[in-house]
């Protein structure tokens, strides 16, 4: 069995190997600047360690690991572009450095380049990989299209903000757990199962980054708290504060929803009637109701302690990330 530390050694040198054309360096540096801003990689992480655990070859999954990162920094970096976001990692975003036009291709040429790396491992994994690896992008796309749309409707449900997030977050994890399972040659139901483990781990980590983005250290975080209040954004927090508002619901909508009041404001007014609500606690609850669910799905995969150890204390570091 690997250890953590051996999988992200693995995964840093894979990282600092990759190699791009140099021209036309209008496309291919933009590229190398979005892999370069570094990240958790986690999802490399998570299909290296589904891997191990199923006693696969380390080396038939490092290039489709690569390819699942490459998918998620695609999906970003056109993301900063529609929500016109200016820093990612703390750095100009793409279409901020260079232009939209430049955003667009770069991001379509990590697609491409993604797809090429899902087909580096054995032949007769490669059409489930794929089949797999496509259907996650058609449901990232999904997700990003109802996270959009949620901008403009007035009325969303926590069950449709929970559908949102295991589309947008969720099945991408789940597709890097399922895509090491396949390569180390598990069974159907096992890869199934892992993949269910990695939805309910998906949807815990965003719920968790709401959270977060409400009452984390700026300095833990790793990110300015109270973004998704200035944005408005529907997340957990609010439609649970919005539910259990009662007679205050109406006043409570008008101040999430205002653009008149200064950031400052908007912050602590929201915290304050989350306080009254204890929608911290709420929150916490649901997070743990998933992750519970992931534990139970992982323990009905049959397999020794010891093989699921590094993945479980893995992903159970990604619940308890501090405030």
């Amino acid at each position: 069995m690997q250890t953590l530390e051996s999988l992200q050694q693995q995964i840093n040198r894979a990282f600092s190997e990759l190699v791009f054309p140099a021209a036309p360096a209008e496309l291919y540096e933009p590229i190398i600047y979005t892999m370069q801003l570094g990240g958790k990689r986690l999802r490399p992480l998570l299909a290296l360690a589904s891997c191990d655990m199923f006693d696969g070859n380390i080396e038939d999954a490092i290039h489709p690991a690569i390819g699942i990162e490459l998918l998620h920094n695609f999906t970003l970096l056109h993301d900063d572009l529609m929500d016109q976001a200016p820093l990612r990692r703390g750095k100009e975003t793409v279409y901020k450095k260079w232009n939209a036009t430049i955003a667009i291709l770069a991001g379509d040429t990590m697609f491409a380049l993604s797809n090429r790396y899902m087909l580096r491992t054995r032949s007769e994994v490669i059409p489930p990989l794929l089949d797999l690896f496509n259907l996650t992008a058609v449901e990232v796309c999904e997700g990003q299209q109802y996270d959009m749309n949620f901008e403009t409707l007035d009325d969303v449900s926590i069950a449709e903000y929970i559908h949102m997030i295991r589309l947008k977050t969720a099945v991408l994890l789940a597709c890097s757990l399922k895509t090491g399972a396949i390569i180390a040659g598990a069974e159907i139901n096992q890869a199934e199962s892992l993949y269910n483990f990695g939805i309910n781990v998906g949807i815990a980590f965003q719920l968790m980054d709401d959270l977060l983005d409400v009452y984390g250290s700026a300095d833990k975080f790793g990110k300015v708290t109270g973004g998704d209040i200035v944005a408005s954004k529907k997340t957990f927090l609010y439609l649970k504060a919005l539910e259990l508002s009662g007679i205050e619901a109406g006043t409570f909508k008008d101040i999430y929803l205002s653009h008149d009041l200064s950031p400052d404001q908007k912050i602590t007014a929201v915290r304050s009637h989350f306080d009254k609500l204890g929608i911290r606690d709420l929150t916490l609850q649901e997070i743990n109701r998933y992750w519970n669910t992931a534990v139970y799905t992982m323990k009905s995969l049959g397999l020794p302690e010891e093989k699921s150890h590094l993945l479980m204390t893995y992903c159970a570091g990604l619940m308890e990330r501090d405030y």
